[in-house]
């Protein structure tokens, strides 16, 4: 007789997701990886890792998150391999900081 490993007919392969959280200071970055529950939220998955308890200065209603660089609402429903990546805000638009980039190479040239 032969027996069939089945995926669970829940997670489509047995397993709890997987994912992982990000955020990045210039002098210091977090990166864990977590297991959570089928259907759990984006905003789930930062509380469960600890994240926001060792930055608290980061602010989930000002702090945009995103997934794999893509932008994303907090009760966006994560999947298996997910990167929640939680961004600061900026100190300067891309608009200005090309602005000053390119005064200050004029400047060299003078």
């Amino acid at each position: 007789m032969h027996l069939l490993h089945e995926p669970s007919r829940y997670t489509g392969s047995g397993h709890l997701p997987k994912i992982e959280v990000a955020y990045a200071l210039l002098e210091r970055q977090f990166l864990k990886s977590l297991d959570v529950k089928l259907g759990a939220s984006v905003s789930e998955a930062i509380n469960l890792s600890g994240v926001l308890e060792e930055f608290p200065e980061i602010n989930l209603d000002i702090n945009p998150v995103g997934i794999y660089s893509k932008k994303v609402t907090l009760d966006s429903v994560v999947k298996n391999g997910d990167r929640i990546e939680i961004y600061r805000a900026l100190r300067v638009s891309p608009k200005e900081a090309r602005r000053l980039r390119a005064k200050k190479k004029q400047s060299k040239q003078a």
